[in-house]
């Protein structure tokens, strides 16, 4: 264990919940068909801690949720304060270097896992594999899947670490994807067109051969916030991970597919896609907040199922924003940014507004220093991995705070003429993004909320106003005399 790494897997971070009053006990039965959700938002609606349901009407384990749910709770999961910490620690390692582009993120990437000494490393025996069933003696239903939604199409199984490898070259990808339950012994594969996965799985179809996966849950937390880290594909997740416990994570051999998963998970899937196989998945109601529709989607055959002998199944709740998500994406917006500077070095500081789920909207501060600035940093954005989903920017100056979400808008209502400032273009959208006309693809804006130069055409007298701002003497004499106002 890492000198002053708070826990050491998911057991004792829940311990760790419990200690400090973020865990509350539901000991009463409880159904994951609606009700189990409906519990869940009253909880997430007031910032409530995370909660394990010791007995789940459906299942033969108790299951957690919400344990993100809060930013001292994601700070936590990560062994530290503030989430801002780990990026600070990322960007003091890579000076004075600094590489520019993906490829120099790569590079350095892999150098900080040199520094640190934490590639994975394979143990013989695991804590995940205490429990094995094969064949017949596979059941899902083990597991308290959760019906989130009337509408949805079944139950699902939400927060799954799922583990392929490229067939040609070997590389591996972890990714988390939802994954509908259609019986006691197989899942339906939600992998959107974009992800790393889909494309191994392309490339096994082509060569007419079945893709081994594994899927496993409840790991480390810091597996899990790894696992939907957006990385680069040829970055390894669990270097990262390691990197961020400052320890190598330890990986078993599967029992039936040939691919490793993390020694400490409670539950692990094991089975193989059949090539040109597809079956209907959904509807479910997702990240977005709206049901995503009926789409064919691989199917995942069940040959081997393996567990700790009391274990925990860790899931989420995907639904209208805020849900618990929203700490796992603030998590990467804060690690990433130094990271992303590298790539766009014009960044100052990033916001995504929870309600615009990630990809719908991203707020960026830049300090200005030549005409269409600002459409320089869209372009830049719109150019980076899964930066090209996000559908609208907003571009202000570095004295706004990105992270206030009214001057932000303050700022956008009004130094914005949108004949000007507003651009508009078209690319690649999100595939749960159901504002497209078409899907895949569609319309995106940016909106230039900054000050604007003479040479960007802006002709009226005086130019550019200044903020009416109080003079920082008269904001001290009155905080000294505060206390003499009887306010």
């Amino acid at each position: 264990m890492p000198a002053g790494f708070p826990y050491t897997d998911l057991r004792e971070f829940v311990d760790l919940l419990e200690r400090t009053g973020d865990l509350a006990r539901v000991r009463s039965t409880v159904d994951p068909y609606l009700e189990l959700t409906e519990i869940v938002q009253r909880v997430i609606a007031r910032s409530g801690p995370a909660l394990l349901f010791e007995r789940p009407s459906v299942g033969q384990m108790p299951l957690l949720i919400n344990a993100f749910g809060t930013e001292r709770r994601m700070a936590a999961a990560l062994g530290v304060v503030r989430l801002d910490e780990i990026g600070e620690r990322i960007a003091r390692l890579l000076k004075p270097e600094l590489p520019a582009g993906w490829s120099g993120l790569r590079d350095a990437l892999g150098k900080l896992g040199e520094l640190r000494g934490v590639p994975p490393k394979k143990v013989r025996t695991a804590p995940c594999q205490e429990v094995v069933y094969q064949g017949a003696e596979v059941d899902l239903y083990r597991l308290p899947a959760v019906h989130s939604w009337p509408d949805d199409g079944g139950a699902f199984l939400n927060f799954g670490l799922t583990h392929t490898r490229h067939p040609e070259t070997g590389q591996r990808n972890l990714g988390m994807y939802r994954l509908q339950r259609f019986d006691a012994r197989t899942v339906g594969m939600h992998w959107q067109i974009h992800k790393d996965s889909t494309a191994h799985h392309a490339v096994a179809e082509r060569r007419g051969e079945r893709l081994p996966v594994a899927i496993a849950f409840s790991p480390d937390p810091v597996i899990t916030y790894a696992a939907q880290a957006p990385l680069p594909p040829d970055v390894d997740e669990y270097l990262f991970a390691g990197f961020i416990r400052r320890e190598r994570v330890e990986l078993v051999d599967c029992r039936t597919v040939p691919l490793q998963v993390p020694a400490g998970a409670h539950v692990v899937l094991e089975g193989w896609l059949e090539p040109g196989e597809r079956a209907p998945e959904g509807p479910f109601g997702d990240h977005t907040g709206f049901y995503t529709p009926v789409e064919p989607f691989p199917v995942l055959h069940v040959e081997c199922m393996t567990m700790q002998r009391d274990p925990i199944y860790q899931t989420v709740v995907c639904g209208p924003p805020p849900q618990e998500d929203v700490w796992l994406g603030k998590a990467t917006e804060r690690i990433f940014l130094p990271l992303l500077r590298m790539v766009v070095p014009d960044l100052l500081d990033l916001d995504f507004p929870a309600a615009g789920v990630f990809h719908n909207c991203l707020i960026v501060s830049i300090d200005k220093r030549f005409p269409k600035h600002a459409q320089k940093v869209m372009h830049a954005i719109w150019g980076t991995m899964m930066l090209s989903l996000t559908k609208l920017i907003v571009v202000v100056d570095e004295d706004c705070d990105v992270h206030d979400y009214a001057e932000v808008a303050w700022r956008a209502f009004g130094n914005v003429d949108y004949d000007h400032d507003l651009l508009l273009t078209q690319g690649p959208v999100d595939h749960l993004d159901h504002a497209s006309y078409q899907q895949f693809w569609g319309g995106k804006a940016g909106i230039d909320a900054t000050r604007k130069l003479p040479s960007e055409g802006y002709t009226r007298s005086g130019g550019w106003p200044d903020i009416a701002r109080m003079s920082p003497e008269v904001v001290a004499r009155v905080d000294r005399r505060w206390s003499e106002y009887g306010l």
